[in-house]
């Protein structure tokens, strides 16, 4: 069996034990688990003992849960979420064109920029959509035309947000 096969052949069954892993621990998540995350996402600060208290359970049982949760990949991290008052003024969605193969050099260049704030590939009319944001109009302008003047961009469209109607993540 030639090289590349055999090496493809073995990233794939890499793949299937993966998922197999991720498939078993979310099988093994229940209620509880589901209603403590729902807590933690309310609110992180929580001490355990009072999630414990809400949860019906020992203290030390809902530490053991955290930990498992923690382990298994269900709770990535815990993270400070800017107020309103830390808030930068401007924010922006840009959607990006890449030209064929140019995509590790763009992603360089985006991971670069301090404006930058997320990335997400896509399906569909464009390859990336960044999330920007910035403190003045003369900051995303700037921002907007170094994307623009990136080697292998072939197109970009930007979307200034305006107001935000909705954020589940607050």
């Amino acid at each position: 069996m030639p090289a590349p096969i055999a090496g493809f052949r073995c990233q794939i069954r890499r793949i299937r034990t993966n998922l197999r892993q991720i498939n078993a621990e979310r099988r093994r998540m229940d209620d509880t688990d589901e209603a403590l995350i729902a807590m933690l996402a309310e609110n992180a600060r929580q001490p355990a003992a009072t999630l414990a208290r809400r949860l019906g359970l020992a203290r030390s049982t809902v530490q053991a849960r955290i930990e498992r949760l923690e382990k298994s990949g269900a709770i990535a991290g815990y993270t400070l979420r800017p107020g309103s008052a830390l808030s930068p003024a401007l924010r922006a969605t840009v959607l990006i064109s890449i030209e064929p193969r140019a995509g590790p050099g763009v992603l360089a260049r985006l991971k670069a920029m301090p404006e930058v704030e997320t990335v997400h590939t896509t399906t569909g009319r464009v390859d990336l959509i960044a999330t920007l944001t910035a403190r003045d109009t003369e900051t995303l302008d700037a921002a907007l035309d170094r994307i623009g003047e990136t080697r292998g961009v072939r197109g970009s469209e930007s979307l200034v947000h305006l107001s935000t109607k909705l954020d589940r993540r607050r």
